[in-house]
């Protein structure tokens, strides 16, 4: 009996490790010379309520292929990286804007898991030597897939030409879908108003590299207090009640008065749209979008994430395949017993 406890004790630890492994762990392009909390009728998730399981890379439709093997470098792809290809349906799927075609997905990106609790944090890497993302920054990138729902990966994107960047987050909802989660477009949309919103005035302070952080890391804050708001049973904020809650983040962040109020207006009217989105019901998005904004607001330039930062798949692999092992050997003791 004694022998029995300790197989069945094991059956119940490999359980707990297999259930705990869970955890280990936008425009076409324009060239330049948790657990949810409710349901929605459209479908996908609410937010990510899983661990990446590996590591994917998203080559855009109109990359050319003579440039593959570079961009693949530039993104540091390793051999058991699983790769697709981002196409304008693709685009279409995900962010409800028909008429995008395959040329036109340029951006390519690696998303690779990350620890537990490290949000989403994204690279912008460079391509011969060159950053050919011209507008969207890496701070825009990680608060708008915070925004659609996504947490703890880290991101990264690159190009084998100009282009402005905005396609690139199909590439991330792509791999999400192929993964076992599809989020849900209600979300990615929305979100994808906020990078539209937020590009004006990222534009016109260029010169000012603090500017992108502390502006998303506004925008998020109040984005989870907009979410609190309607999780506790209260009406939906008005537009002008949304952008008090804006000036008074932008200049806790010391940058209201290098934002215009048409600016603040759009970037509102966005948020507006975020916290109708079926996103804003979850708890786990208030906690992951306080997160991301609190690492925002001093992130500066093109790389958020370290080496520190990655999930250390290897040894999540190691601890899965010696579950599995374990788990073999208590299955065929029982067969044994009862057979």
């Amino acid at each position: 009996m004694k022998i029995k406890r300790v197989i069945l004790g094991l059956a119940v630890a490999a359980l707990a490790v297999g259930i705990g492994g869970q955890t280990l762990a936008v425009h076409a392009d324009t060239t330049d010379a948790t657990t949810s909390t409710s349901s929605s009728a459209t479908s996908g998730s609410t937010v990510q309520t899983k661990a990446l399981s590996k590591a994917y890379v998203v080559y855009g439709a109109g990359l050319a292929s003579e440039d593959k093997d570079a961009v693949a470098t530039a993104l540091g792809v390793k051999s058991n990286y699983t790769a697709l290809t981002a196409t304008g349906s693709d685009y279409a799927q995900y962010l409800n804007s028909a008429g995008t075609t395959d040329a036109s997905m340029i951006s390519s990106v690696a998303l690779a898991p990350a620890d537990p609790g490290t949000g989403v944090k994204v690279n912008i890497a460079e391509y011969n030597g060159s950053n050919n993302i011209t507008e969207v920054t890496s701070q825009q990138y990680a608060m708008v897939a915070t925004m659609a729902g996504v947490k703890d990966v880290i991101i990264t994107v690159t190009a084998d030409k100009s282009v402005s960047g905005e396609s690139a987050l199909t590439g991330v909802y792509k791999a999400l879908a192929s993964d076992g989660l599809t989020l849900n477009s209600e979300n990615t949309q929305a979100a994808n108003g906020v990078l539209d919103a937020t590009q004006p005035a990222i534009d016109s302070n260029s010169s000012n590299k603090k500017y992108p952080g502390k502006l998303m890391s506004a925008v998020g804050s109040v984005s989870s207090d907009l979410a609190k708001q309607r999780q506790d049973g209260n009406d939906l904020a008005t537009k002008a009640d949304i952008e008090a809650m804006l000036q008074k983040a932008l200049a806790k962040q010391g940058i209201d008065g290098q934002t215009s109020s048409t600016q603040i207006t759009n970037i509102a009217i966005a948020l507006s749209k975020v916290q109708q989105a079926p996103v804003s019901t979850s708890k786990n998005y208030i906690s992951n979008v306080t997160n991301v904004a609190n690492n925002l607001a001093n992130s500066i330039g093109d790389k958020m994430a370290g080496v520190k930062d990655f999930a250390n798949s290897a040894d999540a692999q190691k601890a899965e395949n010696f579950v599995v092992q374990i788990w073999q050997k208590i299955v065929n003791w029982f067969k044994g017993l009862f057979g």
